[in-house]
């Protein structure tokens, strides 16, 4: 249930991910062509597309620590026997879940200080922008949680102690023939 309700909100981040890239093509290429076209532009268009290249960012992390696409590497933990495995990714989970908090209170306490500041051009408290931070850490560590739950009840199969994916687009084989 509660990994359904993790895949829905992920559903949602893509889903403005995709509408924020959208805008910032719209934005920046508009702007380019009102600036070399027509000598003259957006002032707003700089600004709100970095906004939304940070959310943008933030949301991407989220919806890759649900998906395990995050990039490692496993070539000490190949080697490890099944009980190592578990243990580094519990320590591993352990540690995300630390910097989530860490993440958390640093962004919150960045929001707190410039709420009473407005950005140059929007004029739009800056809190906005470094709320970014606090919303990765409140839907990451359900995440993590879920998963060191799922970890220390041997609900995680043992080819999930693993988190690296072989991608599609890489070769096969020996690279040095």
């Amino acid at each position: 249930m509660i990994q359904k309700l993790i895949d829905h909100y992920c559903r949602a981040l893509s889903a403005l991910m995709v509408i924020s890239l959208l805008l910032m093509v719209v934005m920046v290429f508009g702007n380019v062509v009102m600036r070399y076209g027509f000598n003259s532009g957006l002032t707003l268009s700089e600004e709100l597309s970095r906004w939304l290249f940070v959310w943008m960012t933030f949301m991407g992390a989220v919806v890759a620590l649900n998906e395990r696409a995050h990039l490692g590497t496993d070539s000490l933990i190949v080697r490890l026997p099944v009980a190592g495995q578990k243990l580094c990714l519990g320590a591993t989970f352990v540690a995300m879940l630390f910097i989530c908090w860490l993440i958390f209170k640093g962004s919150l306490e960045q929001t707190k200080i410039n709420w009473d500041s407005t950005s140059a051009v929007m004029e739009t408290s800056m809190g906005y922008f470094y709320a970014s931070g606090v919303a990765f850490a409140v839907l990451a560590a359900p995440i993590l949680l879920l998963n060191l739950v799922r970890l220390l009840t041997g609900q995680m199969a043992d080819s999930e102690l693993i988190g690296i994916r072989e991608s599609d687009d890489m070769p096969h084989g020996d690279p040095h023939p």
